[in-house]
C-alpha cells in the first residue's frame, strides 16, 4: 500500500502547474494534501479512480486539508472535537479495517513564537488524540507538522535554534509523541541521513542551493514497525514550496 502526503500551499494554485500528472504517476492508494486555501466546491479534482474528503477552515484562502482514497473509508471524522482548535481544517482522520489515517497540517509557530501556545495545544490533543485511537487499532500520521524534530532534519540548525519549527518546545513536543509508542517512519529507516529535505523557503533560490527543512512526515504506531517497507521524500517533484513525502506499507486487506 502506497501513501503520499504533500503541503500543495493552495490546491487551486498547483491544479493550474501538474498536479493530476503528479497525482497519477504516484499512483498513491491514499494521497493526503495539506494546505488547500479553499472552500469545498471551490475547484474541480479529476480523480475518478478515489474518494475525496475536504476539511476546509472557517478563514477562506487558508489552512485546510484533504484525502483522496482509493478504498472508502469506514468512518470520516474532522477536528478534535475542540471547536477552538477545528475552525482552520487541519485534521482529517479516515477509519480503515486495519488502521486509522490522520491528515494533519499542524500549527505554524509564527514569527518570535507568538502562536506557539496554540502550536503546543493542538499537539497536546492531537498526540491524546492518537494515543486514544492507537488502543483500538494502529495510528497512521501524515502531514506538514511543522517541526524538524533533529538537527540533522534541517540545513542550518543553529541559526534556527529559536525559529519557528525548531524550538525547543516544539521539537521536545515531537519526542514526547515518539516516547508514547509511535515512528518517525523516516529515521527508522534512514536514522543517519543528512541533506533530505521536505520544505524550501522561496527567498534566496533556496530550494536550488538544497537549504531546507524536512517537516513533512509519516509517523506510525509502533504496532506497525514491521510492515514498514519504505519511507521516501520526493524531492525531484515541484509545484509547491514542500514536496510530497511516500510511506510504503505491507497492508493485506488492499
Amino acid at each position: 500500500m502506497k501513501l503520499v502526503s504533500w503541503n500543495v500551499n493552495g490546491l487551486r494554485a498547483v491544479l493550474k502547474k501538474d498536479f493530476i500528472d503528479i497525482f497519477n504517476s504516484i499512483d498513491a492508494d491514499i494521497f493526503c494534501i495539506q494546505e488547500t486555501k479553499m472552500q469545498d466546491g471551490q475547484a474541480q479534482v479529476d480523480t475518478p479512480d478515489h474518494y475525496q474528503y475536504i476539511y476546509s477552515a472557517h478563514k477562506k484562502g487558508y489552512s485546510g486539508t484533504m484525502v483522496f482514497t482509493k478504498k472508502e473509508p469506514m468512518a470520516v471524522h474532522y477536528g478534535l472535537g475542540v471547536e477552538h482548535l477545528d475552525n482552520e481544517g487541519r485534521l482529517l482522520t479516515l477509519e480503515y479495517e486495519e488502521f486509522y489515517l490522520l491528515n494533519s497540517y499542524s500549527p505554524n509557530s509564527q514569527d518570535a513564537l507568538k502562536r506557539l501556545d496554540f502550536r503546543l495545544e493542538y499537539d497536546g490533543a492531537l498526540h491524546d488524540y492518537m494515543e486514544s485511537l492507537a488502543k483500538i487499532k494502529p495510528v497512521i500520521l501524515c502531514g506538514d507538522l511543522n517541526v524538524a524534530h533533529q538537527e540533522i532534519d534541517l540545513k542550518n540548525p543553529a541559526r534556527n535554534h529559536f525559529n519557528p519549527g525548531f524550538s525547543d518546545q516544539e521539537r521536545d513536543s515531537f519526542s514526547q509523541l515518539l516516547s508514547r509508542g509511535f515512528i518517525d517512519t523516516f529515521r527508522h529507516l534512514y536514522p543517519d541521513v543528512t541533506d533530505i529535505y521536505s520544505w524550501w523557503s522561496y527567498r534566496f533560490k533556496a530550494r536550488d542551493k538544497n537549504i531546507g527543512w524536512r517537516i513533512d512526515y509519516f509517523v506510525v504506531s509502533q504496532a506497525l514497525k514491521d510492515k514498514i517497507k519504505e519511507a521516501q521524500i520526493l524531492n525531484d517533484v515541484y509545484g509547491s514550496d514542500h514536496c510530497p513525502v511516500v510511506l510504503e506499507l505491507e497492508c493485506h486487506k488492499w
